[in-house]
């Protein structure tokens, strides 16, 4: 069967996203196609103001469009407790369980030499600046997946931050091997902070 090629332009632009494969593509485009105009406009234009104003934090490089990001310009936040994540959307999972009070530093992505991701590919020379003498961090947390690259990059981050004497320890896996934090449940990302154990 032939479509139209607008139809298609737009399926194959909903393919594009992460997880979509052709079926859900099409039905993003025909449920977008049955919203009124103005529907379609304002979800474009919120598109187009995300892309223009969501920008990395200078000092956690979360993604926000403030400078400081929301949480670290919260004074109320445990200055003295970093989190280490791979991605932002590790944050929001983090986040929506009420459990961490304290700050993040994402490293956006994770150690791969088979995908050619190597140390300085990451946010990693800008984690070693915050943990300067001026700064009071005591413990960090390392909540990254599950997997061979999160396990090669906690391993590569232990090794390069146990000889400041901070307290260093990784959440507890409740998590399945493998898997993202992004889709974990409420209650196993807290189990797995309560649950974090040192990293020797």
């Amino acid at each position: 069967m032939s479509m139209t090629l607008p139809l298609v332009r737009l399926i194959e632009a909903f393919q594009k996203l992460p997880g979509v494969g052709p079926k859900s593509a099409q039905r993003l485009a025909f449920h977008v196609l049955k919203q009124s105009s103005d529907d379609v406009g304002q979800f474009a234009e919120i598109l187009k103001e995300a892309k223009a104003q969501i920008r990395e934090c200078p000092e956690c490089f979360n993604l926000s469009g403030q400078s400081p990001c929301e949480i670290c310009r919260n004074k109320s936040r445990d200055a003295n407790t970093l989190c280490v994540v791979a991605e932002p959307s590790d944050i929001f999972a983090l986040e929506r369980t009420g459990e961490f009070r304290g700050l993040y530093h994402v490293l956006h992505g994770l150690i791969s030499p088979l995908h050619g991701i190597q140390p300085e590919d990451l946010k990693i020379r800008p984690l070693l600046a915050r943990l300067g003498e001026a700064n009071p961090i005591r413990e960090i947390i390392l909540a990254l997946p599950p997997s061979i690259e999160g396990d090669t990059t906690s391993l590569y981050l232990s090794r390069i931050i146990q000889p400041l004497g901070i307290s260093l320890t990784r959440i507890a896996f409740g998590l399945p091997v493998g898997g993202d934090l992004d889709y974990a449940d409420n209650l196993t990302i807290s189990r797995a902070l309560a649950g974090r154990v040192p990293i020797s």
